[in-house]
């Protein structure tokens, strides 16, 4: 089993930026992909960025590249997604989840943390 849990959701106007974290307890968790998901009211689960086991691999989804940005730290027990330009769009419930070795299935979800962009 492994415990994520994120924080550093809140409200920020269209413009700013915000740094989500997600701590990992249980199995080593430099053995996961990890990725970060989120969910808009009345949308589907949608993936915004995953990074690979050592951190040199990455994936954003379109509608993030160039303003997101995942990282990790293996040492910490710690993902990150530093958010910049955020839009109102990208209001939505994040959530951080480790994921099968090169893929984008899911083994296991934090409980999601609070992202608002007012315009």
């Amino acid at each position: 089993q492994v415990q994520l849990v994120e924080s550093g959701g809140g409200l920020v106007q269209a413009g700013g930026s915000l740094r989500l974290s997600c701590q990992a307890s249980g199995r080593t968790f430099s053995r996961y992909g990890m990725g970060w998901f989120r969910q808009a009211p009345g949308k589907e689960r949608e993936i915004v960025a995953r990074i690979n086991w050592s951190g040199g691999g990455t994936y954003y989804a379109d509608s993030v590249k160039g303003r997101f940005t995942i990282s990790r730290d293996n040492a910490e027990n710690t993902l990150y997604l530093q958010m910049n330009s955020l839009k109102p769009e990208d209001t939505a419930v994040y959530y951080c989840a480790a994921l099968l070795s090169g893929t984008s299935a899911v083994l296991y979800w934090g409980q999601g943390t609070q992202v608002t962009v007012s315009s």
